[in-house]
């Protein structure tokens, strides 16, 4: 199974995801967080990777290790725990184009919003989207509490040690100045790079 720590993405891998990005014109670099904590969560995270890479105008460049932890936002023990992971991606759809297909991804895997912070079969937010910010509130970016969420931060430190989070600075520093506490690295989980 896939060690926690960095790891550097293999040659082939690489080789195969910059052919597949031939493909695409102009491309945009993107980081999607997905989370889910209700059903097969990882079968539901892998599934929503494939159906990003399944999207024409995108390629997914690179995945997390899988993350265990605790609800965001409400009563310790209130919800089952999260499962959540980070792809970074590359795209020539626009930032709305992808929200929406992030929407349509969450639509299949009967989502419910019935409150705030609720419990979900999965969750596809965009975390940037190149070098934009933006106020809209259909889209924020980036997003608004990511620089508040260790478990948005840590995988993203895991695939892009380097990472930075525009208006907010270094990923890792910031992983640094938040709580860890209920978001644990699980070794023993793995999702795939879509081939």
């Amino acid at each position: 199974m896939s060690d926690p720590t960095v790891q550097p993405v293999p040659a082939s891998v690489v080789e195969q995801v910059d052919a597949a990005d031939a493909t695409l014109s102009n491309p945009k670099r993107a980081v999607v967080s997905l989370g889910s904590n209700l059903g097969n969560r990882l079968e539901t995270l892998q599934g929503a990777i494939d159906a990003l890479e399944d999207t024409p105008g995108v390629r997914i460049k690179a995945v997390s290790p899988v993350y265990e932890t605790e609800p965001w936002g409400v009563d310790p023990g209130s919800q089952p725990s999260y499962f959540n992971a980070v792809v970074l991606l590359k795209t020539t759809l626009p930032p709305i184009s992808l929200l929406e297909r992030g929407q349509a991804i969450e639509e299949a895997y009967e989502r419910v919003r019935e409150e705030r912070w609720g419990p979900r079969t999965i969750d596809v937010d965009i975390v940037t989207y190149a070098d934009i910010e933006s106020d809209d509130p259909a889209l924020t970016l980036p997003h608004p509490r990511a620089h508040q969420r260790a478990f948005v931060l840590a995988p993203w430190l895991d695939v892009d040690p380097e990472a930075e989070l525009l208006g907010h600075g270094p990923v890792a520093g910031l992983l640094e100045d938040v709580s860890q506490e209920g978001v644990l690295a699980r070794a023993d989980l793995e999702l795939r790079l879509p081939e």
